[in-house]
C-alpha cells in the first residue's frame, strides 16, 4: 500500500481568486477536477494554465467542493459527500438496470435465476474472503461449496464463513439492523477464524491496539475511533440503516456505499470488519428493493482493484472526511458487477441454446444435459448427488432421479465413496456430450 501523500492547506489570497476563478482554462481545469474527482496528488501534475499554481488550483477545488457538500455526522465525526456528474451517471445506470432487467426478462427462467443466484452468492463469498487475505484458489473454494464439503483450513473457513452470512442476510433483508443483529452476522461471518473465540461477535476495545498497518512499511495508516465512541456511533448508524424517510432526501445507493464506508471506519471489531460491511452493502441494497444485487459480484471486482480500494478509504480520511471518493469508487465497481452479470447470462443463454439441442435425445432433459456437459468439460468429475443439487438449484430428490437415471441409460456410472455415500463418474457406455 502506497503513501498517500498530504495535502496541502488550501488558501488563495481573495485578490487572487478574483483575477484567476473566471479564466476559461482555469474553470476547464476545474470542471475536469471535479468530474473525475481528483485528490491532491493528481491535482499537482494536471497541465496548469500559465502563472497559475497547482496549490491556488487545489485551493479553488476545495472551495467549490465545500459550497456544494452534503453533511453528515456519525458520533463526533463530521462526514461530506458531492454529488456530480460523474456519479449521477452511476446512480442512473444501477437505477435502470438492477432493479428488473433480469427480473422481466422472460427468456430466463426461474430456475436459471436459481442457478445464477448460487454461483454469484458463491463467486462473492469467495472473492470477500481473499480481499481480507483468504488463501485459496477459487477453483479449490467453489468445489468445498459445492460438496458441502467441511472447511480443511482458515481460509476456507472464511469462505464458508462468508457464503453462510450472505445466504442469511438474504433472509434478514426486510429487517432492521440491530445491536445485536451486527453481532449475529459478524458472529456468523468469523466463526472458526479467530485464536481467540472471545472476539467473535464482540466489540474491539482500546487494549486491543487495533490500527490499519501498511504491511509493507509497518506504518501506521489509519487508527479508528476509541473504544468509548464504537456504542454511540454504531447507533447512528443504525439509524441511518434503518430510516427510509431521509430529510433532505439521500439516494439509496449512496446510503448503501456510505454504510460500507463507515463500517471500516468505526473498525467496531478486531477482525472481519471489511466483510462485515460489504455484507451491510449488499443488505441495505436489499432492503431497499435493488433485488438484483442478489446476483452481483462486488467482492470480485474489489478484488482486482484492491490498490484503488484501499485509496478511496485512505483518499476520504485524509482529506477531510471527503466520502465522494468512496461513494465514486463503490458505484463504479458496482455497475461493472452489473455488467459481468450480464455479459455472464449472455454467455449461458447462449450455452443453454447449445444444450437444448442435446435435451430431448434418449429422453434426456434439460437438466441431465447440462450434469452431461459438465462431465464433458471436467471428466474426472465424481458428483455426489448433493453437490447436483447445489450446482442445479434444486431439491435433493430431483437431483438423484435426473441422475439416477442417467446411469440406467449409461451416460453415468455410480461409484461408491463410502457405505453411506454414493457418487456418479462418466459412464464408458453413454455418450457425454
Amino acid at each position: 500500500m502506497r503513501t498517500i501523500e498530504k495535502k496541502p492547506v488550501p488558501f488563495i489570497a481573495p485578490e487572487r481568486q478574483s483575477a484567476i476563478a473566471n479564466e476559461p482554462k482555469v474553470t476547464g481545469l476545474l470542471h475536469k477536477i471535479s468530474e473525475e474527482y481528483y485528490y491532491w496528488e493528481k491535482v499537482k501534475h494536471q497541465a496548469l494554465p500559465e502563472n497559475v499554481t497547482a496549490q491556488e488550483i487545489w485551493a479553488l477545488t476545495k472551495q467549490s467542493r465545500k459550497f456544494t457538500a452534503n453533511t453528515i455526522r456519525f458520533g463526533q465525526h463530521k462526514f461530506h459527500w458531492n454529488i456530480n456528474n460523474r456519479l449521477q451517471e452511476y446512480l442512473h445506470l444501477l437505477d435502470m438496470n438492477i432493479g428488473g432487467t433480469l427480473e422481466a426478462s422472460s427468456s430466463v427462467s426461474k430456475e436459471d435465476k436459481q442457478r445464477y443466484l448460487t454461483s454469484s452468492v458463491m463467486e462473492e463469498a469467495i472473492a470477500s474472503s481473499q480481499i481480507e487475505g483468504a488463501a485459496t484458489t477459487r477453483k479449490i473454494a467453489k468445489e468445498m461449496l459445492r460438496k458441502n464439503e467441511k472447511p480443511k483450513n482458515r481460509s476456507e473457513q472464511m469462505i464458508f464463513n462468508n457464503y453462510a452470512t450472505i445466504q442469511k442476510i438474504l433472509e434478514l433483508k426486510k429487517e432492521p439492523l440491530t445491536r445485536q443483529r451486527l453481532l449475529d452476522v459478524h458472529k456468523l461471518i468469523s466463526r472458526n477464524t479467530f485464536s481467540n473465540a472471545a472476539e467473535e461477535g464482540a466489540f474491539r476495545n482500546d487494549e486491543d491496539g487495533i490500527n490499519i498497518v501498511d504491511n509493507a512499511t509497518g506504518r501506521v495508516i489509519f487508527t479508528p475511533p476509541a473504544e468509548a465512541e464504537i456504542e454511540g456511533m454504531l447507533k447512528d448508524l443504525f439509524a441511518f440503516f434503518n430510516n427510509d424517510n431521509d430529510k433532505p432526501f439521500i439516494h439509496p445507493l449512496i446510503k448503501a456505499s456510505i454504510i460500507h464506508f463507515m463500517v471500516g471506519y468505526i473498525h467496531p471489531f478486531t477482525d472481519g470488519n471489511g466483510r462485515t460491511a460489504r455484507a451491510l452493502y449488499y443488505w441495505y441494497l436489499l432492503k431497499r428493493e435493488y433485488w438484483l444485487t442478489e446476483y452481483l459480484s462486488i467482492s470480485r471486482l474489489i478484488l482486482k482493484t484492491k490498490a484503488q480500494y484501499a485509496r478511496a478509504y485512505q483518499y476520504t480520511e485524509i482529506d477531510d472526511n471527503d466520502l465522494t471518493y468512496f461513494i465514486l469508487f463503490n458505484l463504479k465497481t458496482s455497475v461493472l458487477a452489473y455488467d459481468e452479470l450480464r455479459v455472464y447470462i449472455q454467455r449461458k443463454q447462449a450455452e443453454k441454446l447449445k444444450l437444448a439441442e442435446f435435451a430431448g435425445i434418449d429422453g434426456i432433459n434439460y437438466n441431465q444435459a447440462l450434469v452431461l456437459d459438465w462431465f464433458d468439460k471436467e471428466p474426472a468429475l465424481l458428483l455426489t448427488i448433493k453437490e447436483a443439487q447445489i450446482r442445479l438449484a434444486v431439491s435433493n430428490e430431483h437431483a438423484r432421479k435426473n441422475l439416477l437415471d442417467l446411469n440406467e441409460k449409461g451416460y453415468l456410472d455410480m461409484v461408491h465413496v463410502n457405505k453411506k455415500k454414493m457418487a456418479f463418474k462418466k459412464g464408458r457406455g453413454g455418450n457425454a456430450n
